[in-house]
C-alpha cells in the first residue's frame, strides 16, 4: 500500500510539476529546463500539511487548495486521501462535511417522499401533453386532496374518536361516565327540545343523504350529535368542547400555514421568472418560453400556438397603448364613458345574482311542503341559485368586456377578479341571510328571539342546519360536475366528431379553462371552511369529492377537451390560485370568529349548549388549570413578554427589509450592467463593420460571436 501511494505521489509530483500537462504532450517551450526563479510560479502540494496548515500558511506565498490546481478526478481523490491519512481526526472540514451529509439525506428523503407522491405519473403526462398551466391546476387540485385528508385526521383525533369511545363507554359499562346534553337551566323547557324526523321507508334514505336531515342529521356528520362528555371518578379526564373549539382553531391555523408556505414557493418562482415588458418580455418568451416538459406533435404544436399568442399580445397592447395616446380628447371621454358604463351593468347583474340568493334562501327556510320530492328541491334552491348566478353571470360579463376595450391581459385580470368576487360574495350573502333569520334581524322575526336569544321556532339547532346548507352545496357541487361530465362534455365530444357540419365544427370542443376551473375549486375549499364548525366531518367529504374530480377532469382533458390558447403561466398561475384561496380562507375565519363570539349556541343539541357563547369555553377551562399552568399563561399574555416579542420582531423585519431593499439595488445594478454589456457588444459590431468598409474587408456576419 505504501509502495503503491508513493508511485501515485511521484506521478503526482510529474503532473504538477508540468502545470497540468503530462511529460509526453508537453511542447519543446514546456520541456525547457525551468531555473528557480520560475520554479516559484508552478503550484507545489506539501504532503505533510493539512487543511488548517494549509489556511495558517496561506499567506506566505500562493495558495495550495487542490481545487485551485488543474488535476484530474482520480489524482485529486487520491491526494484527498492522502491528505485524510495525515490530518487529525477532528478538522475544521467536519462541520462542512456534517451539512453535506444532512443536504444529501434531505435530498433522498425528499426523492423518497416524491416517488410516493399522489398522482405522480398522471400529473406528470398532463404536463407532458399539454404544458405547465394546466399541470399548474391538478397541482393545485392535488394540494387540495392532501390538505382535506390531513385535515380529516386532526378533527378524527382530537373530537371524533374521543367522542365515538366515550359514548361507547357510557353505553357499555356501568362506571360513573355521564353524557349530559341538559345542563343548562332556563326558564323555558322548550328552549332544550331538538326534535329529528326519522323515517322507516327506504324511498326516504336517498332524499335525506342528499339533504342532510333524518338519520344523517342526528350523525357524527353534524354539530348537533356531539355531547358535553364528563368524568367525575376517573384520573385521566377529557374536556370535548374545549377540543372541539381548539381543535377548530388549530385547523385553520394548519390551513394558513400550509397556504403561506406554499404561496412563498411560489412566490419565489414568480419573481424569478416574473413576466416584463418591453425587449425584455420579447427575450423571455424566445429563449425561457419553451416548455421541455411537452411530449409529442400535439403538444408541441400546442406549445408553439401559446407562443405565438404571447407574442400577439404584446404586440397588441403595444399597438394599443399607442391607439390610446393618438386618441384625440372627445374619443377618450366617450371610451371611458363606455367603460363606466360597462362596469356599471357588470355590477348590476352580480348585484341581481346576489339578491336572487337572498330570496332563495328566504323561501327555502321559511317554505314546508309534504311532498319529499318537492321539499328536496325547495332545500337545493339555494345551492341551484349560486350555481346558476356562477355560470351565467360570468358569460354576460365576458360580452360587456368586448365592448370596454381593454388590452387581452387586462381583460383576463378583470373578468378572473369578477368571477372571484362572484363567488365568494355568493356565499357570503347565503351566510348573512342565514344569520339574519337566526338572530331575528328581520322585522317579522322581532318577536321569534326573545325566549331562546335566537329563533328557536325555526331553527332549534341552528349550527346543524347551517353545516346542513354547507353540505348541501358541497353534494350539488359534486352532481353538478359529474352531470356536466356524462350529460354534455361527452354529448358535445361525439357530436363534434361525428359531425361535419360548419356550425358544429365552428363550435368544436370546449376548452379547458383553467382560470374557471381553479375558481371552482376555491370555492369548494371555502364552502369547507366554512362548514368545518358545524359539519365537523366536512373536510372528509370534500377530500372524496376532490378525488371524484380529479379523474373526472383528467378523462374530460383527454378524451372532451382541447386546451384553451389563452392560458396563464404555470409560475405566475400558481401563485394567483393560492392568492385566490386566501381570500376563501379570509372569508371561512370571518364566519368563525362571528359564530364562536357573538351568536348564543342552541340550548338543545351540541357541546357548547350550556355556555354564552362558544369562546366562553376557553377562559372557564382555563381558570380549572394548576396555578403554575395559569401563571405561565398569564406571562406570556403579559406586557413583559409581549412588548419586548414585539421589539424583537420589529428588529428582524427590518432586518430582513434592509436585505431584500440591498438584494434588489444588487439585481437592478446587475440588470444595468447586462445593458451596458449588450450596448457595448454592439458598439464594438458597429466598429468592427465600419473599419472592415473602410478596409475593404468582407464581414462575415455568421461568425460574429460574443
Amino acid at each position: 500500500m505504501a509502495g503503491e501511494i508513493q508511485r501515485q505521489n511521484s506521478h503526482i509530483y510529474d503532473y504538477i510539476g508540468g502545470n497540468g500537462y503530462d511529460r509526453e504532450d508537453q511542447s519543446l517551450r514546456r520541456r525547457r529546463v525551468s531555473s528557480p526563479a520560475s520554479d516559484q510560479n508552478y503550484p507545489h502540494f506539501n504532503w505533510d500539511s493539512t487543511p488548517e496548515d494549509e489556511d495558517e500558511d496561506s499567506d506566505g506565498g500562493p495558495k495550495r487548495d487542490i481545487r485551485c490546481i488543474p488535476l484530474p478526478m482520480h489524482l485529486r481523490r487520491t491526494i484527498r486521501e492522502v491528505q485524510q491519512m495525515r490530518s487529525p481526526a477532528v478538522s475544521r472540514d467536519a462541520y462542512w462535511r456534517g451539512r453535506q451529509m444532512l443536504r444529501k439525506l434531505r435530498n433522498k428523503c425528499k426523492e423518497f417522499l416524491y416517488f410516493f407522491s399522489l398522482w405522480r405519473k398522471s400529473v406528470q403526462m398532463i404536463g407532458g401533453n399539454f404544458g405547465g398551466g394546466v399541470q399548474s391546476y391538478f397541482v393545485f387540485l392535488r394540494f387540495l386532496v392532501v390538505l382535506n385528508f390531513v385535515s380529516f385526521f386532526l378533527i378524527a383525533g382530537f373530537v371524533l374518536i374521543p367522542s365515538v369511545v366515550f359514548r361507547s363507554v357510557a353505553t357499555n359499562s356501568t362506571d360513573n361516565i355521564t353524557v349530559d346534553n341538559n345542563l343548562n337551566e332556563i326558564s323555558n323547557p322548550d328552549c332544550k327540545v331538538y326534535e329529528v324526523n326519522q323515517t322507516t321507508k327506504i324511498y326516504q334514505y336517498p332524499l335525506d343523504f342528499l339533504s342532510g336531515t333524518g338519520f344523517m342529521e342526528y350523525s357524527y356528520l353534524f354539530y348537533g350529535y356531539y355531547s358535553v362528555t364528563e368524568m367525575p371518578n376517573r384520573d385521566f379526564s377529557y374536556n370535548i368542547p374545549l377540543a372541539y373549539i381548539l381543535t377548530a382553531v388549530f385547523y385553520f391555523a394548519f390551513c394558513l400555514i400550509c397556504i403561506i408556505t406554499r404561496m412563498g414557493t411560489a412566490a419565489r418562482v414568480a419573481v424569478a421568472t416574473g413576466s416584463s415588458t418591453g425587449v425584455s418580455s420579447y427575450s423571455r418568451i424566445v429563449f425561457t418560453g419553451w416548455d421541455y416538459g411537452c411530449l409529442g406533435d400535439r403538444a408541441t404544436k400546442l406549445k408553439q400556438k401559446n407562443i405565438l399568442y404571447q407574442l400577439q399580445v404584446d404586440l397588441e397592447e403595444e399597438s394599443r397603448k399607442r391607439h390610446e395616446a393618438d386618441l384625440s380628447t372627445s374619443k377618450k371621454v366617450i371610451l371611458y364613458s363606455l367603460r363606466v358604463l360597462m362596469t356599471v351593468l357588470s355590477l348590476g347583474f352580480i348585484g341581481g345574482a346576489f339578491y336572487g340568493i337572498y330570496v332563495a334562501t328566504q323561501f327555502s327556510q321559511g317554505t314546508t311542503v309534504e311532498k319529499e320530492i318537492v321539499q328536496l328541491i325547495i332545500q337545493y334552491l339555494p345551492s341551484m341559485v349560486i350555481t346558476a348566478g356562477n355560470f351565467v353571470v360570468p358569460l354576460l360579463c365576458d360580452k360587456l368586456a368586448l365592448v370596454e376595450q381593454y388590452s387581452p391581459s387586462t381583460t383576463i385580470i378583470l373578468a378572473l377578479l369578477r368571477a372571484v368576487f362572484l363567488r365568494l360574495v355568493s356565499l357570503a350573502v347565503l351566510l348573512y341571510t342565514l344569520w339574519s333569520r337566526i338572530t331575528c334581524n328581520v322585522d317579522k322575526l322581532k318577536g321569534n328571539c326573545t325566549l331562546c336569544e335566537y329563533n328557536y321556532n325555526e331553527f332549534q339547532c341552528w349550527e346543524t342546519r347551517v353545516g346542513q346548507e354547507m353540505y348541501k352545496l358541497t353534494m350539488f357541487d359534486l352532481l353538478i360536475t359529474v352531470a356536466v361530465f356524462l350529460l354534455v362534455e361527452f354529448p358535445r365530444r361525439l357530436v363534434v366528431d361525428n359531425c361535419s357540419c360548419k356550425p358544429v365544427q365552428w363550435v368544436g370542443r370546449q376548452e379547458f379553462a383553467v382560470p374557471s376551473n381553479v375558481l371552482g375549486l376555491v370555492y369548494g375549499q371555502t364552502v369547507v371552511w366554512v362548514g368545518a364548525l358545524f359539519c365537523p366531518l366536512l373536510p372528509a367529504i370534500n377530500t372524496l369529492k376532490f378525488v371524484i374530480l380529479f379523474y373526472c377532469k383528467k378523462i374530460t382533458l383527454f378524451q372532451n377537451c382541447r386546451p384553451a390558447l389563452r392560458t396563464f403561466r404555470s409560475t405566475t398561475s400558481t401563485f394567483f390560485f393560492l392568492v385566490v384561496l386566501l381570500f376563501g380562507w379570509g372569508l371561512a375565519t370571518v364566519v368563525l370568529i362571528y359564530s364562536l363570539s357573538e351568536i348564543r349556541p342552541s340550548y338543545g343539541c351540541g357541546p357548547f349548549h350550556s355556555s354564552n357563547t362558544m369562546w366562553s369555553t376557553v377562559p372557564d377551562s382555563f381558570h380549572n388549570l394548576s396555578n403554575v399552568t395559569q401563571e405561565f399563561l398569564f406571562f406570556v399574555g403579559s406586557q413583559a413578554f409581549s412588548i419586548p416579542l414585539f421589539a424583537l420582531s420589529i428588529v428582524v423585519m427590518c432586518y430582513v427589509i434592509a436585505l431584500a431593499t440591498v438584494y434588489g439595488r444588487s439585481i437592478a445594478l446587475l440588470k444595468a450592467q447586462l445593458k451596458l454589456e449588450s450596448r457595448d457588444k454592439q458598439f464594438l459590431i458597429k466598429q468592427i463593420e465600419s473599419l472592415s468598409r473602410q478596409a475593404h474587408i468582407p464581414t462575415h456576419h455568421a461568425g460574429v460571436q460574443d
